[in-house]
């Protein structure tokens, strides 16, 4: 994590506002296209999240900069917004987009391409079948990689019932993928 962004925030937030935005861009955008399941309006979500911090910055004042958690600030912003756009609109009726990051000199086949992706659909059916307070505590926290005091932050809880929430979401998740194993081990072959 960048430990001088917030200290180069209060000293000058519009010469260092670029290179804040560039730091924290992956998470803003995973966030948000966990929220959306679609990269432009994921895309969308972000800008608009880096908007609304840029003008909340402007009005605060430069002790507060400094004391800043810049993650789970930035982790609360995009998903209070990524709530408040799901409210108002209708889930989209898209097929999940895979996050799979497949670098070009890796060169993975079609085969590999295709368990990924399936491995990444299960996983996100696994996680949007957690109630909702477990799986936006174990989304930032395995996923989006926010430590347990940025993610009380995010959250706006305590630093105790984020950990509770995180270890009974992945305590789901762990059950969820024993009774599946369950399942495939009785399934008869024809």
């Amino acid at each position: 994590m960048c430990t001088e962004c917030p200290r180069r925030l209060a000293a000058d937030l519009d010469d260092a506002f670029p290179e804040f935005l560039a730091h924290h861009q992956d998470l803003v955008y995973g966030i948000a296209l966990r929220s959306t399941k679609r990269p432009a309006d994921a895309e969308d979500l972000a800008q608009e999240a880096f908007i609304q911090a840029y003008r909340a910055l402007l009005d605060y004042p430069p002790k507060r900069i400094r004391e800043l958690r810049p993650k789970g600030w930035l982790a609360a912003i995009a998903g209070n917004l990524g709530r408040n756009r799901a409210r108002r609109k209708a889930p989209p009726t898209a097929d999940l987009d895979v996050v799979a990051d497949i670098r070009a000199d890796d060169a993975p086949g079609p085969e590999r391409i295709v368990e990924r992706r399936a491995s990444a659909e299960a996983w996100g059916a696994r996680l949007d079948a957690l109630p909702t307070r477990y799986r936006r505590a174990v989304e930032l926290r395995h996923v989006s990689g926010l430590s347990y005091p940025e993610l009380a932050l995010a959250l706006d809880r305590p630093l105790g019932t984020v950990k509770s929430d995180v270890h009974r979401g992945v305590r789901l998740l762990r059950e969820a993928v024993m009774d599946e194993m369950s399942d495939d081990s009785h399934e008869v072959a024809p």
